[in-house]
């Protein structure tokens, strides 16, 4: 039983460094905003 609680608590601080890193991301970090241009061929606009 002491190996499964042991087991059990790697997993736990492994998710919570998980969490905490992708938490960080979302905060923490700002995209840079930038334009865009798709061009999209004529053909596309035909209806079959």
């Amino acid at each position: 039983m002491p190996s499964l609680f042991r087991f059990l608590t790697v997993l736990a601080v492994i998710g919570g460094i998980g969490y905490g890193i992708i938490f960080a991301l979302a905060n923490f970090v700002t995209p840079k905003p930038r334009e865009m241009t798709v061009t999209i061929p004529p053909d596309k606009f035909l209806k079959k």
